[in-house]
């Protein structure tokens, strides 16, 4: 068994890479683009449709806001991108936000920010796969039936590129992207074309669908309100830009540069693609209901709503199918892809608050393909989570999206401001202070903006689900306090005294004995190669005739160690060495108690349930009492030796933890032979 699942690990991951292959791993900018900023660039595939959605509950004429409000959007999305290209150059180590809200904010700010960014990572994965579901079906019938299944599986294929490292995933990843970039640039350049220069006709499928208002008409604060949550809606387009400034390490030097210019792209990419799909929609007359089938009463029997993007590409290229299909497969791709933006992300962050502390150290370990490969399937398993609990709907999923990148966003723009306040209190040349306050105000106007956003978030959402993630969001800030207390504990804890180096006044060693045999002497002999000051066996009586049997054959074979017998009158093993062990440590406190257990080395999982529970269940006991050292004494019974001899059986990850991998084992095994190079002191296998 533990032979197949390195295999299934080599076939699923790769070969293990050397730590020092990292800077081999580190990505250029075509390739960055699409590993960082394919959430940015996908959202363009749904944001623009939840605006209309959203609208649609006022009737037709309210479509005629969504422009304007793309227009706010997309001034929101520039600003951001810009801010962010500040911090690129400030902190450029990964920190990011988390980093930047820390230092400038405090710890308490920067746990705020790190909590946002940890629920909207795991929403990026959700609300991306769930989309590409939903566009999918439009081709795939079979697949809008059985969304969720589909969304699990997607995710399941994501964490298995991930797990294989940065670069296979960029480069895996980078065709799909630039594709989808090519498929909705074309898509809206030659649809302005055909409706603005060649005056063809070109008009959605649900053009002529008669759309009705939900309840009475909006008008004064309530649709003001409609606006204002249609605008949050649309603020999804802003989601994943953070993501590179969490990811500047990953980039090729010069690292800040390299990430700001690819910040750059992302923004100007993301508002074209954002406003033309908009545009289009307008001018094509799509429209999109909340409620299809309540609000559109003259739709044709079996009406099926298809998404924004797959009906542009069938009004533009209704005579021309294939680039219906190469748009509509793209969208659906990236979609797919953009959740590796929290593939980057969220390991990346999880690294950094487990180094500080704040998450399992588990998590800070790069893993063979020299990803962080506990933060991925983290991700991975809290994403299928999500999934699963909301039926991949992503009209449900958005409400919880946007509530924590902008948290972030406000709380990172805000500590920019006062890092460049504490750099202005230093700086003395005068061309340096004018770069300095060109950039705060950039920082500030930022963080007006998205705290605006933020809480227009807060007013709109919350009842409709924002409460989910603010809740998670205060859970992961209990849980990451509550971990870091732990280890600040454990630290103080273990701080090593003068006391700590004194010896113990003796050894007492114990050796448990249960029959007379190999294994037994084996650890007799060990346990008296230790020198102990004392030493002796010791056996539970739970057979009368099995204890007489077992003194007489100690007292036939004259072993210098005294056996002493203790009761146990309810037949249990367990606690009567327990409180032997207890007497022997109350009447002589400082002393240590070493016990010897012997233990079967099976080759067998079944043999396993067969043997050693006794010596489990002891050893688990043990281990709990102070001053007790516990030492397992080995015996390879022949299923052990057989199957060492098939060969290597390594445990996932053995590699980087210093064992050989199967190609590094001795050529002994394989039949092979070494000679001595002269002059070295390895050897060849030949």
């Amino acid at each position: 068994m533990p032979k197949l699942a390195v295999a299934v690990k080599r076939i699923v991951v790769g070969r293990p890479q050397r730590s020092d292959r990292l800077a081999h791993n580190l990505l250029p900018k075509r390739i960055a683009l699409p590993v960082f900023a394919s959430d940015a660039m996908s959202s363009v595939a749904y944001a623009p449709e939840e605006i209309f959605l959203t609208l649609s509950v006022a009737g037709v004429t309210s479509f005629t806001l969504a422009p304007w409000i793309g227009v706010a959007v997309a001034i929101v999305l520039l600003t951001v991108v810009t801010s962010y290209r500040q911090n690129v150059h400030a902190y450029p180590s990964g920190g990011g936000d988390y980093e930047v809200a820390t230092v400038n904010l405090g710890r308490r700010a920067g746990l705020t920010v790190a909590s946002a960014l940890l629920v909207d990572y795991t929403l990026t994965v959700a609300v991306s796969i769930s989309s590409a579901a939903a566009n999918i079906g439009a081709l795939i019938p079979f697949v809008a039936e059985h969304k969720v299944t589909f969304a699990v599986v997607a995710i399941a294929l994501l964490t298995a590129v991930n797990l294989r490292g940065i670069r296979e995933s960029g480069a895996a990843f980078a065709v799909p992207v630039y594709a989808f970039m090519f498929g909705i640039g074309a898509m809206i350049v030659w649809g302005l074309v055909r409706i603005l220069l060649l005056g063809d006709h070109v008009q959605a499928a649900s053009a002529n669908l008669h759309l009705l208002a939900e309840g009475d008409a909006f008008t004064g604060l309530a649709l003001v309100l409609l606006i204002l949550r249609s605008f949050t809606q649309g603020a999804a387009a802003l989601t994943g830009v953070e993501a590179i400034s969490n990811g500047v390490p990953a980039f090729r030097k010069p690292k800040s540069r390299n990430a700001a210019s690819t910040l750059l792209m992302l923004g100007l990419l993301s508002v074209t693609m954002f406003l033309g799909l908009i545009a289009l929609a307008e001018l094509t007359g799509t429209k999109m209901a909340a409620d299809p089938a309540h609000q559109f009463p003259d739709a044709p029997p079996g009406y099926v709503q298809q998404t924004m993007v797959a009906q542009l590409a069938d009004a533009v290229f209704h005579d021309f199918r294939p680039g219906f299909f190469f748009v509509v497969v793209t969208t659906a791709l990236i979609l797919v892809l953009a959740a590796n933006t929290a593939f980057n992300g969220f390991p990346v962050l999880g690294s950094i608050l487990s180094q500080d502390r704040f998450l399992p150290r588990q998590l800070h370990t790069r893993g063979d393909r020299l990803a962080f490969s506990n933060g991925i399937l983290v991700l991975a398993g809290f994403a299928i989570l999500l999934v699963v609990g909301f039926q991949a709907e992503v009209t449900r999923l958005i409400p919880l999206y946007t509530v924590g990148v902008f948290v972030s966003f406000t709380l990172s723009q805000f500590g920019m401001v006062r890092h460049w306040n504490r750099k202005l209190a230093t700086e003395t040349d005068a061309a340096a202070r004018r770069r300095m306050r060109r950039s705060q105000a950039i920082n500030g106007f930022g963080a007006g903006m998205t705290g605006v956003v933020l809480v227009t978030v807060l007013i709109t959402k919350f009842t409709l689900g924002a409460w989910i993630a603010i809740a998670a969001m205060v859970g992961f800030f209990v849980l990451m306090l509550a971990i870091q207390k732990h280890y600040t504990r454990v630290t103080a804890e273990l701080v090593a005294g003068e006391a700590d180096a004194v010896l113990p006044s003796r050894n007492h060693a114990i050796v448990l004995v249960s029959t007379l045999h190999k294994p037994t002497l084996r650890a007799v002999a060990y346990a008296r190669a230790t020198r102990p000051d004392v030493l002796e066996a010791v056996t539970v009586n739970v057979d009368d005739a099995d204890t007489k049997r077992l003194m007489d054959d100690w007292s036939r074979r004259k072993l210098p160690v005294p056996l002493k017998v203790v009761e146990s009158p309810y037949r249990e093993i367990t606690k009567p060495v327990l409180d032997y062990v207890k007497r022997i440590r109350g009447d002589n406190p400082r002393d240590v108690v070493t016990v010897f257990i012997p233990e079967y080395v099976v080759g067998h999982w079944w043999e396993q349930i067969l043997h050693n529970q006794s010596a489990l269940r002891l050893k688990g006991r043990l281990l709990f009492q102070p001053g007790v050292m516990v030492t397992s004494v080995p015996w390879q019974l022949e299923s052990s030796e057989r199957a060492a001899a098939r060969g290597p059986q390594l445990a996932a990850g053995a590699t980087r933890r210093g064992y050989p991998s199967m190609e590094q084992l001795p050529g002994e095994q394989s039949g092979a032979t070494t000679e001595k190079r002269p002059g070295s002191p390895s050897g060849k296998a030949r």
